[in-house]
């Protein structure tokens, strides 16, 4: 299964000027967020397969909007022809007018996502739009990741966790990077492609929410 992940920087390949030998082979789109809603309706629309998405901080639009034709994956785990993937949008809340959240909120999400995990089969891709803490995320509050996530991480050790928010031109960012857990860590501000051997996917079948918990 190939999989394009998308965050924060709209690309001109994806938008003005569609490319489709780049986009050959996609099966599943998957947004970190921070794209406007109608960037994402333009990718579903031209790639015509499944787009997920989670909320970034600047997306309270969605609210009012939500991009048409996508699946939002914000606190819910889905199932896409057996890849398992969860999705926890936001970042730090440092101010009221984002999408955000409290390290001690998102505990409690991240928490109850866990228990969602384990109760409906694992999961093998985490989404989220910020990093966790120490793993790519900046020291300034808006950009600080989430210390709930190194929790989750180690309690629901997906194979991967794909997030946005810092983005690469801020410094010295690693695209890729290694949890303890043995999850690894993509920022994919941008765009990202990831390839998944077919035969290591489960074959579950259908995309639909898992019950909650």
């Amino acid at each position: 299964m190939r999989i394009l992940a998308i965050a924060d920087v709209e690309e001109s390949w994806l938008y003005d000027r569609w490319d489709r030998e780049r986009m050959a082979g996609v099966d599943l789109v998957i947004s970190c967020g921070d794209l406007p809603a109608v960037y994402l309706e333009h990718i579903v629309t031209l790639a015509n397969v499944p787009l997920l998405y989670v909320q970034g901080n600047h997306d309270t639009a969605y609210d009012r909007h939500a991009p048409e034709g996508c699946v939002s994956i914000d606190g819910h785990v889905r199932d896409y022809r057996g890849l398992r993937v969860m999705g926890l949008g936001g970042s730090i809340r440092y101010n009221p007018e984002v999408h955000g959240f409290t390290e001690a909120e998102m505990r409690r999400r991240a928490a109850r996502m866990a228990l969602l995990a384990s109760a409906t089969g694992g999961v093998d891709l985490v989404v989220t739009h910020a990093p966790a803490r120490g793993y790519g995320d900046l020291d300034d509050l808006p950009h600080r990741g989430f210390e709930a996530f190194d929790a989750l991480l180690s309690r629901v050790r997906p194979r991967y966790l794909l997030h946005g928010h810092v983005h690469m031109e801020y410094g010295r960012i690693e695209r890729v990077v290694e949890h303890p857990s043995g999850t690894t860590i993509v920022n994919c501000c941008g765009s990202y492609l990831l390839d998944l051997p077919d035969e290591t996917i489960g074959g579950r079948g259908g995309l639909f929410p898992a019950e909650a918990v």
